[in-house]
């Protein structure tokens, strides 16, 4: 008896997904694929394609313990991307149509939409109600506004869905935002509260095999491997963050320490975003940690703004300015990635332990990602495609649709001001400020241009001194630019020598 043959991709590991919910076990049959197209396409983190391929394992047996018929295809079966797995096992079971949700990435999605005339079957493509918001909501949302502002979109969202709102109708604490009690310096006083790490088991094991069989020179170390690969290890972490992390969350959110990798973040999106997890259940687990007392609101209150306000919002964003907003460049930005990116070898601590945690644990914190590596990024003037691949193949939660407007908008400023009022452009007594990284640094972060001052500052400078034009008249921006036009010409002028040294020198920084 033919019957429709169901897509799961390895982002949409979540026994809700439409299409799952659009067909019967008794008639219909799941297909899943590990293939060369997507590990590859980027030279993704060891990690990542570790976490991936395991979590798909595992619940693709899940699946069969419920009743449903799984084509499963591991990469050691060499099918070079998904048509031709699904070409494969449509064609065993006389399949009459495929069924799928909408996949996150605008490339697999066009993929996709190709299939009926390629494969010569129906395809039904389900929205993805993972999401709060979906894309038809926020292209109204956006519809006539000459801006888009995630705090806007971030107060609509509470309102739709109740979180942290009073009976009539306020945010709780009489305010939506409290991003200015989120950027304490840690200094040690509190006892650290680590991400719940995961012993391998058999299935890990074999895939962590798999990954150095098939991709040995891919970046990043594929052991020591702890992220949950399953729906219960998932819970499971969830449940220990809400206990141990969220407390003493919107304190430390921004900081930053050589101490320890994680402080107190919760290291749960690789888990959200292949789909072990919801964003809703998340967000609903912290909002209840506050009415019962466990954690304070500025810690709630920044944790769901990450996960409704900015994660809906950029989403929505991709969605909205693909294939397009990929060729966006408005910086002029050219230069090459450095390669200390990959190998870490830099004298900046800052940056140097970012790359090392990455390469470690496929994971930096989001001000590691924005404020260290991609401010240094957004100073050197890096060729926007070569930092949106970097980003893209190196996190384990970094699929297109989230981390394409956070590199190309948030962090590149490459969109004009369209994702973000300003450019995230700072100098190193940012980093002083947030973290502990300069007091072991042979770098003087207390200069912009002598020979061993910072290079964020001297760069810093140079950056808004080429960008006068663009930014001079920028209300958010124009105080800058006084400062910069009272300092002493002869020291303006040494610090732009400074920074065109480093820039002329870029890889023995």
């Amino acid at each position: 008896m033919s019957g429709k043959l169901v897509l799961i991709l390895g982002d949409q590991l979540t026994d809700t997904l439409s299409c799952l919910a659009a067909a019967d076990p008794k008639r219909d049959k799941v297909v899943m694929a590990e293939v060369l197209a997507e590990a590859t396409y980027v030279r993704h983190h060891k990690k990542k394609i570790i976490l991936i391929f395991s979590a798909m394992r595992h619940f693709a047996d899940t699946l069969r313990r419920k009743g449903w018929h799984v084509d499963y295809f591991t990469i050691n079966d060499g099918l070079p991307d998904i048509a031709a797995a699904v070409a494969r096992s449509a064609a065993q079971h006389d399949s009459e149509r495929i069924v799928t949700t909408e996949c996150g990435e605008w490339r697999l999605d066009q993929d996709i939409r190709s299939w009926p005339e390629q494969l010569k079957l129906p395809v039904d493509i389900l929205t993805d109600d993972r999401f709060l918001c979906d894309k038809a909501q926020f292209a109204d949302w956006a519809s006539g506004r000459k801006q888009l502002r995630m705090e806007y979109f971030y107060r609509d969202m509470r309102r739709q869905t109740g979180l942290l709102m009073t009976p009539d109708g306020k945010p709780e604490g009489g305010q939506w935002n409290f991003d200015a009690e989120n950027r304490k310096r840690f200094d040690g006083s509190r006892p650290l509260a680590r991400p719940m790490q995961f012993t391998p088991d058999a299935i890990t094991d074999a895939v962590i095999a798999d990954v150095e069989t098939h991709f040995p020179d891919h970046f990043g170390d594929s052991t020591p491997f702890w992220l949950p690969v399953t729906r219960k290890q998932a819970r499971q972490a969830l449940t220990h963050f809400m206990d141990q992390g969220l407390p003493a969350f919107g304190d430390y959110q921004d900081a930053m320490t050589s101490a320890d990798d994680f402080l107190f973040h919760s290291v749960l999106s690789p888990a959200i975003n292949c789909g072990l997890l919801t964003p809703g259940e998340v967000c609903h687990a912290a909002a209840e940690r506050y009415y019962s007392g466990h954690a304070p609101l500025n810690a709630v209150e920044g944790f769901i703004r990450q996960i409704i306000g900015w994660r809906e919002y950029v989403r929505g964003i991709y969605w909205l300015t693909m294939p397009g907003y990929l060729d966006e460049n408005r910086l002029e930005s050219h230069a090459p990635l450095p390669w200390f990116y990959w190998d870490g070898n830099t004298r900046m601590r800052c940056v140097s332990e970012a790359v090392r945690a990455t390469r470690e644990h496929a994971y930096a914190h989001h001000i590691q990602r924005l404020m260290v590596t991609g401010n240094l990024a957004l100073l050197l003037g890096v060729d926007i495609k070569a930092i949106h691949e970097w980003y893209l193949a190196v996190y384990a939660d970094a699929y297109e649709w989230v981390e394409l407007p956070n590199t190309l908008g948030m962090v590149m400023h490459a969109d004009g001001g369209y994702l973000g009022s300003k450019p995230y452009a700072a100098s190193g007594k940012y980093i002083q400020r947030m973290s502990d990284y300069c007091a072991d640094c042979p770098y003087s972060v207390s200069t912009a241009e002598q020979d061993n001052s910072c290079p964020f500052n001297s760069l810093y400078w140079h950056f808004i001194q080429r960008h006068e034009k663009r930014f001079a008249n920028h209300p958010r921006m124009a105080m800058i630019y006084r400062s910069w036009g009272k300092m002493d010409k002869g020291k303006r002028e040494a610090i732009l020598a400074r920074a065109n040294t480093l820039l002329t020198h870029v890889e023995t920084l």
